[in-house]
Formats: structure tokens, C-alpha cells, sequence
């Protein structure tokens, strides 16, 4: 498992320096600095728990466990609804659209599952043997 960890850290932080230089030079032409903020949050949070995840497959690999496992599920899910939601969420203002509001709900709840994430690194981490 330790592997598919660090194949997903690669390829979300590839993913986070694309979006994070689309955010920083085309971005702010289509939409107000506000929304660019929003989106740099997501960039910003998604690097964040990639080297998250880059940590948990290394000591995956040293010292296997279940709460190590979770924390990196946690962490790809986490990136996933909380950064993505704030993506859609600039997306929904630059086109205009006045649909979907209630995707901004996803956001605290990718947030929750970052905390798990951060949880269960911590349990992973005490029940390694020094």
C-alpha cells in the first residue's frame, strides 16, 4: 500500500503546482480576487497534505499498520473534498453559474477528513516501537 501512497503524492502535487500556476497567472483574469483566494487555499492545502501523504507511505513502508493506512486514505480523500470543492467553487464563479452553491458544504467536511488524517498519522506514529 505503501507505494499507491506515494504514486497519489506524486501525481496530486504535480497536479497542485499546475492548478497553483494557473491560480497565480491566468486566474485572476477570470474572476475577482476574492475567488482567486479561495482557489489559492485549496492549491495551498492540497500541497500541505501531498507531503502529508509522501510522510505516511515512507513510514508505511518502515512500519505498517492500520492507522497509517487510514492516514493516508484520509489524507486523498481530504485532498480531494476540500481542496475540490473549493476548485468547483471558483470554477461555479467564473462561469457564472448560480447552481451548486451548496457545494461549499463539502469544504468542512474534507477539513474533517483531513483532521482524521492528522489522527490517525499520530496513532500510526505512537504505536511504531522506537
Amino acid at each position: 500500500m505503501h507505494k499507491g501512497f506515494l504514486v497519489w503524492a506524486a501525481a496530486l502535487g504535480a497536479l497542485a503546482v499546475i492548478l497553483g500556476a494557473f491560480g497565480a497567472h491566468k486566474l485572476k483574469e477570470l474572476v475577482p480576487p476574492e475567488t482567486v483566494s479561495t482557489f489559492q487555499t485549496g492549491v495551498t492545502y492540497q500541497f500541505y497534505h501531498v507531503f502529508a501523504l509522501l510522510a505516511t507511505g515512507i513510514l508505511f513502508a518502515n512500519a505498517p499498520g492500520s492507522h497509517l493506512e487510514w492516514a493516508g486514505r484520509c489524507f486523498i480523500i481530504g485532498i480531494f473534498l476540500f481542496s475540490g470543492s473549493l476548485y468547483a467553487l471558483t470554477m461555479l464563479k467564473a462561469t457564472g453559474n448560480v447552481g451548486l452553491r451548496g457545494i461549499g458544504i463539502i469544504t468542512p467536511i474534507g477539513g474533517l477528513v483531513f483532521i482524521a488524517g492528522w489522527i490517525s498519522l499520530l496513532l500510526g506514529l505512537l504505536k511504531i516501537k522506537a
